[in-house]
């Protein structure tokens, strides 16, 4: 792209927030609004960035938000601030990573609010910033965006409470995690092939994807086989959870009516936070948005195994 194509990109981004920032200012009509102060949202690493402005901006419309975290000091830091805005959170340790602090975290949500009503996957991890593009942690990050995003769908679908308007599972992901995006695009056409027909897709194949990638990074040979090639990690966990949100749409697609539960993901942009080296475009309320808006969507119109970037559908 261009200088001149990469200036209109930039317009058109811009005149998109300012809409986003109109609309993020209208407040909900009686209508639209399905939830009320008993209405429970979950959000994963929501100390900072991002998951803290979901986690305010839900509070804020009057949800009783829990706040998690890895680290139990940035939690409760995060969880105070809050509440010095007057914001109803509570808070438990959470690390995504590890089987037996989900399981903590799953009996405490049962014992202190009975189950829950919008799960927010935001908990991530990406090493690289920049031109960098290290594969040191790839084991590490694909645990935690891709195998730790799993683990608390699965954990949290069976407290999922039942409700006219129907329960939310949002995840965060990423652009760089399109099949077809025109920088990052799998190299390996069967394989996206595989990937890209629901009729093919299974756990067992997003599984061994991504340990087909560790192995290769482990091997030292994942540069010549078609991986994405900007934030190859980062990318490949973001693709796994794409296509695990697609699954799982289909998968829960049966469920009656009062027991339904939606489950979309969504790009929040090149934010300005830690994960990016504080060198991203937009602000974390910006880049909170659209993962609020689709935990809040209107129960009439709610939409599942979608991909949203900027309030609108963008394709896997």
């Amino acid at each position: 792209m261009g200088k001149r194509g990469q200036a209109l990109a930039r317009e058109r981004r811009e005149k998109r927030l300012q809409e986003i920032a109109e609309l993020r200012n209208i407040p909900y009509s009686d209508i639209d609004k399905w939830w009320s102060a008993e209405t429970v949202a979950v959000v994963t690493g929501s100390n900072r960035g991002i998951g803290y402005e979901i986690a305010r901006q839900l509070s804020m419309h009057g949800l009783t938000v829990v706040v998690t975290s890895r680290s139990v000091d940035g939690g409760r830091e995060a969880v105070r601030a809050l509440r010095e805005e007057g914001l109803v959170v509570g808070y438990h340790q959470l690390d995504v990573m590890n089987p037996e602090s989900v399981k903590a975290f799953t009996e405490w949500v049962v014992q202190n609010y009975g189950g829950l009503d919008i799960l927010v996957n935001n908990a991530g991890a990406n090493y690289n910033v920049g031109s960098n593009n290290s594969v040191e942690f790839a084991e590490k990050v694909i645990e935690t965006n891709y195998f730790g995003t799993k683990r608390m769908i699965e954990a949290m679908i069976p407290l999922m409470k039942p409700s006219l308007a129907g329960a939310r599972i949002v995840n965060a992901s990423s652009r760089l995690g399109r099949l077809n995006g025109r920088r990052n695009r799998l190299g390996d056409s069967k394989l996206r092939e595989q990937l890209e027909r629901d009729d093919h897709l299974s756990e067992e194949l997003i599984d061994s994807t991504v340990e087909e990638f560790i192995k290769q990074v482990k091997d030292g040979n994942w540069t010549s086989n078609g991986w994405p090639q900007v934030f190859s990690d980062y990318s490949v966990s973001k693709l796994a959870v794409n296509a695990y949100t697609r699954l799982m749409a289909k998968r829960l697609s049966d469920r009656p009516e009062g027991r339904k539960i939606a489950i979309n993901c969504y790009c929040p942009g090149w934010v300005k936070t830690a994960m990016t080296g504080w060198a991203g475009n937009i602000s974390t309320e910006e880049g909170a948005d659209t993962g609020v808006w689709l935990a809040l969507f209107p129960d009439q119109a709610v939409a599942t195994g979608k991909f949203f970037a900027e309030r609108r559908e963008i394709s896997f």
